[in-house]
């Protein structure tokens, strides 16, 4: 696999990863650049992370993760887009920051799924590890990216939205996981 591919496979993978770390950003009143780096890190390392497993295990797994990994996907989005849609409507001003552990795992997981099954084809095409190289570099880097450009990105809009931003948001992260059902 060449380096353009790569790029334009980790740009297609991480483009939920932008969308969420971009709708949880909206309520920032202040951008910390340790969280920042913390939520980057820890999106760039999931999704790579599962990207490799889903290769390491691509022939033994495939079958059953791909059949529930859009019911997966679809859960992990509505629990974090229906939180930020219940929260905009009540006008709470509460901050989500993806600050703690808790929420950034599981925007990690719920964006990385897709990494999984894109692993577990690229093992059954017969990709070995050093062909497969340089998508994994690919992927975490542009995730990482995606996530920073997110982060600002959200807190940007949310300066200038306020609440709507947070009801759009969800509704869009609701939306996107309600496409994995179909």
């Amino acid at each position: 696999m060449g380096i353009l591919e790569s790029i334009l496979i980790a740009v297609s993978l991480c483009a939920d990863c932008f969308a969420v770390t971009l709708c949880s950003s909206v309520t920032l009143k202040s951008l910390r650049w340790p969280n920042v780096l913390r939520v980057t890190a820890v999106f760039a390392v999931i999704q790579t992370g599962l990207l490799l497993a889903g290769w390491a295990f691509g022939s033994l797994f495939a079958a059953s993760v791909i059949k529930v990994s859009h019911i997966i996907g679809f859960l992990l989005l509505l629990y974090v887009g229906g939180s930020m849609l219940i929260e905009g409507i009540r006008g709470k001003e509460e901050v989500r920051d993806l600050g703690s552990w808790g929420k950034i795992i599981i925007g990690g997981v719920a964006t990385s799924i897709d990494a999984l099954a894109v692993g577990m084809a690229e093992s059954m095409e017969g990709s070995g590890l050093k062909a497969f190289l340089p998508l994994l570099a690919a992927v975490f880097a542009v995730t990482a990216m995606s996530a920073v450009v997110g982060i600002c990105g959200g807190r940007f809009i949310g300066r200038r939205a306020g609440p709507v931003a947070e009801i759009v948001g969800g509704c869009v992260l609701i939306g996107i996981g309600i496409s994995l059902l179909l």
